[in-house]
């Protein structure tokens, strides 16, 4: 069984990261992190989506990097919890939840993981949430982890 882990480095995909390796320990995965092309977020922002960048290609090389290295930290947290992890990091085509959906298909992963908000604001509200698309259009099981509670106490 391979599980895709959607992961932006957020609070809700790390709880999602440590919430798959309790339940599927040993399992294959793969970490994906999806990330968007500058000049893509260039041309929302001519939509008024979002704030304009300036760009060029030595600006998606670096967010490019960034982006492996942090696809790279959410496998080694995978590993750590038991999951037999190897990162993942794509561009988007049309969005991030086609991507992760996309992915999913190529990789014919059994399950989807992913936390309930991530790391996008305002786009989030604007386009509607990532794991509720995924949720809706990935034809297989999606398992939508909830976020944690800030300053909850366990009981022992």
């Amino acid at each position: 069984m391979t599980i895709l882990i959607a992961y932006d480095g957020s609070d809700d995909a790390k709880a999602a990261i440590v919430f798959a390796a309790e339940m599927f320990r040993g399992a294959d995965a793969v970490v994906l992190t999806v990330w968007e092309r500058l000049a893509m977020t260039s041309a929302r922002a001519s939509a008024g989506l979002m704030m304009a960048m300036d760009q060029s290609g030595i600006e998606d090389e670096a967010v490019a990097k960034a982006m492996r290295e942090l696809a790279g930290r959410g496998a080694e947290m995978a590993k750590e919890g038991g999951l037999n992890a190897v990162p993942r990091c794509d561009v988007d085509s049309v969005a991030v939840w086609s991507t992760i959906v996309d992915v999913a298909d190529e990789i014919d992963a059994k399950l989807i993981v992913t936390g309930t908000r991530g790391l996008g604001g305002v786009r989030s509200l604007l386009l509607g949430s990532t794991s509720d698309r995924v949720l809706h259009h990935a034809g297989r099981p999606v398992l939508v982890v909830p976020a944690p509670v800030a300053g909850a106490e366990q009981n022992d």
